[in-house]
């Protein structure tokens, strides 16, 4: 006598659905084919809405702009023709990099020079930017950061040879130090009622 198979249920119990363990039942899903890759134009659009970002971060000059596009295509041409787009559109420009360098406040004509050494800019440029700087300018703003300073400067040992130090530390000349020191120094030993007594005197 044949005895009838039964059906096994509850947990654990897998219906016979006649298709393959491990098939997704229901599941019309295509494997992926590989990504399209992008047309040239594709290409000079996606890198120019890069350099388009990071100048609108940071204003960089020519050779730093290149330095991050390079790491985003190998393309030498598309490069070059995306960084002299976005200069005919005013967007890179390293003449006002090598301004902005120049006015940047408590720091001297030679750390001047070698920020913009660093940043890439032509040398050329470079020399008509520290050229166009006027002596006494480095002086004044050598004072003014030295004034703002002298405080914590005054309770070293030697004001003086800290001062200088830290000037020189931030681009400046000896000759635009030395008058910064002796500005200062001038202005804060002259006591109160001192200038009151130096007038009666001369009246």
């Amino acid at each position: 006598m044949t005895r009838a198979r039964r059906s096994r249920t509850g947990p654990g119990a897998r219906a016979d659905t006649g298709e393959e363990p491990g098939a997704a039942a229901g599941s019309d899903t295509a494997p992926r084919g590989p990504r399209r890759e992008r047309t040239p134009e594709e290409e000079r659009e996606a890198l120019l809405a890069y350099a388009f970002r990071a100048l609108g971060a940071r204003a960089l000059s020519a050779a730093e702009l290149r330095a991050r596009l390079e790491k985003r295509s190998e393309q030498p041409e598309l490069i070059e023709d995306v960084l002299r787009r976005v200069q005919e559109l005013g967007y890179q420009n390293d003449a006002q990099v090598a301004q902005t360098e120049s006015r940047r406040r408590g720091v001297g004509t030679f750390r001047v020079r070698q920020t913009l050494r660093r940043r890439g800019l032509d040398s050329g440029l470079i020399e008509e930017t520290v050229q166009a700087r006027d002596p006494e300018d480095d002086e004044r703003e050598a004072a003014d950061f030295l004034t703002r300073r002298w405080p914590a400067l005054a309770r070293k040992r030697d004001p003086r040879a800290s001062a200088y130090a830290l000037l020189a530390r931030r681009g400046f000349g000896s000759a635009a130090i030395w008058a910064a020191i002796r500005e200062v120094q001038e202005a804060q030993d002259l006591q109160p009622g001192e200038e009151a007594e130096d007038q009666e005197d001369e009246e």
